[in-house]
């Protein structure tokens, strides 16, 4: 090999080098952490849709870490410590804020997307909504007034009665929060308010069956563990003849008599955006903490004809939607 040759052959090498490390560094990773599991969350493709908005593919220019702990809450931690050790390029801290503060926890270097229900600056994630500071920012549904609408919303459904049972899952760490925010909005209706306890499939049935027994005229249920067994929670409430109202409209599909939150499909698409802006140099700090402004009220005429119920006409006037 002649040394014209040589030189030509390093030059190449060099050349090829440079583009793997063009590549390479184009291939940005995200972490995705969340306390549920990938049946309970639908909306990934409102999640991918915003990234792809901003000009990231999975797959094509981006990977996705994800990280469910399966509603094992206790796992959350090893998993944010392992998406830190990866350093990834930002971490989606979706499903609550037992994600958002165990993300917060786990790094003050690697930008933060949370969607979570609780304030955010009463909570301490963020020094205020319009300048987050720090590296989070993210979304908010404002759970807060959603649980105390709900109570509201089944007691004027079932105006006689004076029980309502507040299904919950104790291992997750915010259910007491919602549960404080229930007993304000009972306070107020002059209800008695009973919390009904239920972290595994048994305990649910268990949980309407104590419904019953303590004559519970009607139940919120509240927590992302139920969204994965909709059907069932369904079904249970059915059977045992209990007007129940829901967090999402699925329930509502499924046969469920009455839902009222955010839509989800929103929060999980600006949480992609804000993600793919990061990746492409934006700060946290600089993207304000945007609030949920897409909720629906959904109704089951044919469920409420089932139970007995016959629905006032404000509540109908103000659905967004009425399944007959």
């Amino acid at each position: 090999m002649t040394r014209r040759e040589l030189l030509l052959l390093l030059g190449s090498m060099v050349v090829a080098a440079r583009a793997l490390g063009a590549q390479q560094k184009a291939m940005s990773v995200i972490g995705y952490l969340n306390g549920s599991s990938p049946a309970a969350n639908p909306s990934l493709t409102a999640f991918r849709q915003g990234l792809r908005e901003t000009g990231w593919v999975e797959g094509e220019n981006v990977v996705i870490e994800y990280r469910w702990a399966e509603f094992h809450y206790d796992r959350l931690p090893a998993l944010a410590a392992d998406l830190v050790s990866r350093k990834v390029d930002v971490i989606a801290a979706c499903g609550g804020a037992n994600e958002a503060f165990v993300a917060k926890n786990a790094t003050s270097t690697i930008p933060i997307v949370f969607m979570t229900g609780a304030d955010p600056v009463e909570t301490g994630l963020v020094a205020s909504l319009a300048r987050p500071g720090g590296n989070l920012t993210g979304v908010t549904n404002l759970n807060t007034q959603l649980w105390q609408k709900r109570v509201e919303l089944i007691a004027e459904l079932v105006p006689k009665a004076r029980v309502i049972g507040y299904l919950i899952n104790p291992n997750n760490a915010q259910a007491e929060r919602g549960a404080d925010s229930a007993q304000q909005a009972a306070n107020a209706k002059g209800l008695q308010l009973e919390i009904l306890k239920a972290g595994t499939e048994a305990e649910i049935d268990a949980a309407f069956a104590t419904a019953v027994q303590q004559h519970i005229r009607a139940v919120v249920v509240s927590d992302p563990l139920f969204d994965s067994r909709s059907g069932e929670v369904v079904t249970l409430a059915a059977q045992h003849g209990v007007p129940t109202i829901y967090i999402a409209r699925k329930y509502v599909a499924d046969g469920g008599l009455i839902s009222y939150g955010a839509i989800f499909t929103a929060a999980f698409h600006q949480v992609g955006s804000y993600a793919g802006r990061i990746s492409k140099g934006a700060k946290p700090a600089d993207l304000p903490v945007q609030q949920s402004t897409n909720f629906e009220l959904v109704i089951n005429l044919k469920t409420a004809e089932t139970l007995g119920l016959t629905i006032p006409p404000a509540i109908l006037a103000r659905a967004d939607e009425v399944i007959e």
